[in-house]
């Protein structure tokens, strides 16, 4: 049983997590599914009804129940349609906002928080995700203590897809006390451990590496190991994607390839969503997890990534892996923006854990993308 008084600071890994399931902090009416688990993470699962609303919102001091009235939900003048995520399940059309009961609750002992991301897959295909709880002022935060439902709001951008009860868009962690590692704490860890490599393989030195709150990574525009293509663009009306079938799609379809320009820069069109590679090579020691935030809103008026958690061991492996690139899905927002090969476009956070996971990222997980270049979604037929 986790004790959560006497608790170490960090990042619960996954055999905490299977303990707080045990000791009923996550509960669901379905069994939760060994699957769902990974090294520092639980997958979510989508539950039976999907509602279609007029607009995002969030409950602030109130219940989610209570913010969309005191009938059922499909009778929220807030609701559009209600959907039945069962069987088949259902197409959730772009530009459209949706809500979803999870079919996981929580009930978070006093000194244990959470937080929330979309997976990898789900950020790749250009879907918006994220987790409302009763009462709370944010997004994808889940206080310490919490006790109630989950809810994820889910906004198809460039593909409609087609979900079914039961599937996994995102991700929760859950931690205690302070995790996360301060510059000095980080760039003393990289001097021990490189984390960052480039295309060689070889460790980018710590002189040449920024620390800014976080590591802070570039955007490579070379096609060096790409056959000269440097990136994306989603086709503008595509076909739905059902997100049950793997290596199922072609991708010319939904994607057209970005040749590399003649200078080492590339304008993004306003409002059109990409998916570019990272300049540099992580890699995530299997005592940490990391987590890709934003670089610095005055830097540029783009999005660079929906999905930010990195597992445990990602460019890591069994110790021999130097590195894997981190694929960015990048939205330019209302303006055109040139971006640079190299230029700084996101940074990521590392947190401790509070014990080492029974198994890493790529260590027989089912992992996708350990190691990557640029990579579409799993959905794509791989050439």
């Amino acid at each position: 049983m986790l004790s959560a008084s006497s608790m170490s600071e960090g990042v619960l890994a996954d055999s905490e997590l299977r303990a707080a399931v045990r000791d009923g902090w996550i509960t669901a009416p379905q069994a939760i599914e060994d699957g769902q688990f990974q090294p520092a993470s639980l997958d979510l699962r989508l539950g039976p009804e999907a509602y279609q609303l007029r607009a995002s919102f969030l409950p602030f001091q109130e219940t989610v129940q209570s913010r969309l009235g005191d009938r059922r939900l499909a009778e929220s003048d807030l609701v559009i349609d209600q959907l039945v995520l069962t069987g088949s399940g259902a197409t959730l059309q772009r530009g459209s906002v949706y809500l979803v009961p999870l079919l996981e609750s929580l009930d978070l002992p006093p000194h244990v928080r959470g937080r929330s991301n979309p997976k990898s897959t789900t950020g790749r295909l250009d879907v918006f995700t994220r987790v409302i709880t009763d009462a709370t002022p944010r997004f994808d935060e889940i206080r310490a203590g919490y006790r109630g439902a989950l809810f994820l709001e889910v906004s198809p951008q460039s593909f409609p897809v087609r979900v079914q009860a039961g599937t996994s868009l995102n991700q929760l962690r859950l931690l205690s006390g302070h995790a996360s590692l301060s510059d000095a704490a980080l760039e003393a860890l990289y001097r021990e451990t490189p984390l960052l490599y480039d295309d060689d393989e070889r460790p980018i030195p710590a002189e040449r590496v920024v620390f800014n709150d976080g590591l802070c990574m570039g955007v490579d525009l070379s096609g060096k190991l790409t056959n000269g293509i440097i990136g994306y663009r989603a086709q503008p009306n595509p076909p739905a994607i059902d997100l049950s079938r793997v290596d199922a799609y072609d991708p010319a379809e939904f994607w057209e390839p970005i040749k590399r320009p003649a200078r080492d820069a590339y304008i993004l069109e306003a409002n059109r969503f990409y998916i570019l590679v990272s300049k540099e090579r992580i890699r995530v020691p299997p005592e940490f997890a990391a987590e890709m935030v934003v670089y610095d809103a005055g830097a540029g008026e783009i999005r660079t990534h929906y999905a930010g958690f990195f597992d445990p061991g990602f460019g890591w492996g069994d110790g021999s892996i130097l590195g894997t690139k981190v694929v960015m899905e990048v939205r330019a927002r209302e303006v055109p923006f040139m971006v640079y090969d190299g230029q700084t476009s996101f940074k990521v956070w590392f947190e401790r854990l509070r014990s080492r996971p029974d198994r890493v990222y790529g260590s027989g997980l089912g992992s996708s993308y350990q190691r990557q270049t640029l990579t579409l979604s799993k959905h794509f037929k791989r050439g």
